[in-house]
């Protein structure tokens, strides 16, 4: 009888560790990156987010990879799960990250506090001007593609 309890427990713990696993696996599942790449991507969690991004929370909100993301302090912030995500856009065909110069800037320094509002892009950071994403590169500046925003 004792050995018979003792299967049922070993089982019974077998299908809680498969469960378990299952569910983190789903978990993982739910951030992969959609982009065209299918690059697995981890969490990057913000941590201490009490703001509530929605419609009217007054964030810029961007599309991005058949979500919407919002602009928070120059985080691109994606609500997953009860918390928010760190997102970046990728460096793709739409939005390289070369050395692609524009005449636009007129003089035009992009840097903190220059009045554009940042956004992670690939691993650097660029500047939306009128719907493009600006990136301050030297002595000029390079368009890396359009930016879609939510309005």
């Amino acid at each position: 009888m004792i050995y018979r309890n003792n299967i049922l427990i070993t089982v019974k713990f077998f299908m809680f560790i498969s469960k378990k696993d299952k569910i983190k696996e789903s978990i993982e599942k739910d951030c992969y990156s959609l982009n065209i790449r299918r690059e697995k991507m981890t969490c990057k969690t913000h941590e201490h987010h009490d703001h509530v991004h929605g419609a009217n929370c007054g964030h810029t909100a961007i599309k991005h990879e058949g979500h919407v993301d919002y602009l928070h302090d120059g985080h691109l912030h994606h609500e997953h799960n009860g918390h928010y995500d760190e997102h970046a856009l990728s460096v793709n065909e739409t939005n390289p990250d070369g050395c692609h110069p524009v005449d636009t800037c007129h003089g035009h320094v992009h840097s903190e506090g220059c009045g554009h509002e940042t956004v992670p892009h690939g691993d650097h950071v660029d500047y939306i001007v009128n719907g493009r994403l600006h990136h301050q590169h030297g002595d000029h500046c390079d368009d890396h593609g359009p930016v879609e925003i939510v309005k």
